[in-house]
């Protein structure tokens, strides 16, 4: 199984991970159907860090490279996505089909199926519009993009919470919690999060990834440009840089701006640097000050497939009191 991960080369880690992982796969050294190495089985044996080897399995499963299941492991899907998509359809007709049989048995006819589940399906689409949600992280910038981002056919909204404001003064936030339907937050700040709010709210976690396309491109600036991180909060450039870390890309020579930490106009900012990263919602910001051909790069989250699959899933079965 050979897999040739290079350091220090400008790509990222659990890229190199995941184009192997392909490789072997398109090769056919791994069929549809065969189990993979566990994480920390493929970590000791290509000597990377875990968190590396997850990384490129989360993106293979969210392509629908891969499927993970819980107790027994990581296994290869069909390669091909249109069989893939197939397959699913095949699933849900099948589980029609169950339903309509069970409808006929209790003496409805197949019109009335068709009746019935067309206004079931607006019910719910109508009570999803009518959700209130409420979004807990703890940077401004993460949690605006995704109150505005993570949205929903049914037209779900987002309420943003930064956790400072939460831990600060509870007494003024927590009415507004209690109100909602759902809370949500990141793996990260689950247990902080419930033990604030007790037991007075469920809380859903989901797990956010930085945009590959997003880690792609800070691997290819070249080596000796000038690059800066401009955001709001120091937290926010916290996980940045640990995302880039935790990429394989901590030689990346970044030198962070936030509001808090520095007095200089963002346009000397932005005229001493030749490539600029950027926190969600501060490119336009930016670009007006841009005086050459610099490159501006949005740091992007993003929520996994099972995140947000499971996320409609918890809004459909929301019961209000």
């Amino acid at each position: 199984m050979p897999f040739p991960i290079v350091r220090k080369n400008g790509i990222p880690l659990y890229i190199q991970v995941k184009e192997s992982v392909l490789a072997e796969i398109k090769s056919g050294v791994w069929k549809t159907g065969d189990k993979l190495p566990t994480e920390r089985e493929l970590s000791d044996k290509l000597k990377v860090s875990r968190n590396t080897v997850s990384q490129a399995y989360q993106e293979l499963e969210a392509e629908g490279v891969l499927t993970s299941v819980q107790g027994r492991g990581t296994f290869v899907c069909d390669r091909d996505d249109a069989v893939r998509i197939e397959n699913r359809k095949e699933l849900l007709l099948k589980i029609i089909d169950v339903a309509m049989e069970e409808g006929l048995q209790l003496g409805f006819t197949i019109e009335e199926f068709i009746e019935l589940t067309t206004v079931r399906a607006q019910e719910k689409m109508d009570f999803l519009s009518k959700v209130r949600v409420m979004f807990i992280e703890c940077n401004r910038e993460q949690v605006d993009y995704f109150a505005k981002r993570l949205q929903f056919d049914s037209g779900v909204s987002i309420t943003p919470l930064v956790l400072d404001d939460l831990r600060g003064d509870i007494e003024r936030y927590l009415p507004e919690v209690i109100a909602t339907d759902l809370v949500i937050t990141t793996f990260f700040h689950y247990d902080e999060v419930k033990e604030l709010l007790g037991s007075r709210k469920n809380v859903l976690a989901i797990a956010l990834d930085p945009q590959i396309e997003t880690i792609v491109r800070i691997a290819r600036i070249p080596l000796g440009k000038k690059v800066g991180l401009v955001c709001k909060s120091e937290n926010f450039a916290g996980k940045v840089l640990l995302a880039l870390k935790n990429a394989g890309l901590d030689n990346v020579d970044i030198r962070v701006h936030t509001q808090g930490t520095h007095a200089e106009p963002i346009e000397e900012i932005a005229a001493s640097l030749d490539a600029i990263i950027v926190s969600p919602g501060r490119r336009r910001e930016i670009e007006p000050f841009l005086t050459r051909r610099q490159e501006i790069i949005e740091f992007v989250y993003k929520p996994d497939v099972a995140s947000i699959n499971l996320l409609r899933a918890a809004l459909i079965d929301i019961r209000r009191q």
